[in-house]
């Protein structure tokens, strides 16, 4: 994918248990955009090379995505506890010489985003987070319309290897089910970016990965996450949230309402003309709103 991400650097950089592949290309501020799933680094590729004008942008995929490490599953999911794969993106950064940086994630990358902003405070300096409202707010409002909307939050968390199998058994037929759930087909993926997600999608390995993430968000993190509550751990940083129109976020939360309870500082966003791949499906107006707020 050179010509997929112009001027970008491809590597792979150690963290405990394994490396993390990324991409990282640019001059100025440093920049680290994370990826949802089923997706890896790629989502990005519309972006990256226009922020990388402005900013160091560093894309990695996250543990258990990609080409990146990819634990065995355990009987805790704490290799995938989110504040886990923060202290990766900790570690990477700091690798390449980076101790404060902008952040900016989407889907499963912004629930990483949001725990390394609360444990890491002293290292982000501002932070956007894609098609999210906090975790702990989504299990704890579950209705009927989010349990059919987002089955599979609990059929990934169903216990190891049921999910793999059956993901496994056909992970193409899969991968275009998962991501065309809403009416908006998906002539927004590259083919380039649609080669490394079902790449991805095939390694029995990233369908464990993938089913630990979301195991550890109905456990350990949640966890974690009231603890937080409790103690008043709060984002200190600026906070830009952005929804896709057609998605299901902005039709179910008051995004920026909920957002403020979990933020000290300034807090922006909106909807973009989207459904929840906003990177792919809207980079214009994603690259407005970042350009605005960073």
């Amino acid at each position: 994918m050179t010509d997929f991400f112009p001027g970008f650097t491809l590597t792979h950089l150690p963290v405990d248990g394994g490396a993390i592949r990324l991409r990282h290309g640019g001059s100025g501020p440093p920049l680290l955009l994370l990826h949802g799933n089923p997706q890896t680094h790629a989502m990005w590729h519309k972006l990256a090379p226009v922020l990388a004008r402005r900013f160091t942008v560093v894309c990695p995929d996250l543990r258990g995505y990609g080409g990146s490490l990819k634990p065995a599953a355990t009987a805790d999911h704490a290799p995938y506890a989110k504040t886990r794969m923060a202290q990766d993106m900790v570690d990477v950064m700091a690798q390449l010489g980076h101790a404060r940086f902008r952040l900016a994630a989407h889907d499963r990358g912004a629930r990483v985003a949001h725990r390394l902003a609360l444990d890491h405070p002293e290292r982000v300096e501002q932070l956007a987070v894609l098609d999210i409202v906090p975790t702990i707010e989504h299990f704890e409002r579950a209705d009927m319309a989010f349990g059919l909307g987002y089955y599979h939050w609990f059929w990934f968390a169903q216990p190891h290897p049921f999910p793999e199998d059956l993901i496994h058994a056909a992970p193409e037929v899969w991968f275009h089910a998962h991501t065309n759930r809403e009416p908006k087909g998906q002539g927004f993926f590259a083919p380039e970016a649609l080669a490394d997600y079902l790449a991805a999608a095939r390694d029995r390995a990233t369908t464990i990965g993938m089913c630990e993430d979301y195991r550890a968000s109905a456990s350990i993190d949640l966890e974690h996450d009231r603890a937080s509550r409790a103690a008043g751990q709060r984002i200190r940083c600026p906070l830009l949230a952005l929804w896709g129109a057609k998605g299901k976020i902005g039709r179910w939360y008051q995004p920026l309402e909920l957002w403020r309870r979990y933020c000290d500082n300034t807090l922006d966003g909106g909807e973009v003309p989207s459904g929840h791949y906003l990177a792919e499906e809207a980079p214009e107006a994603v690259l407005a709103r970042f350009d605005r707020f960073f």
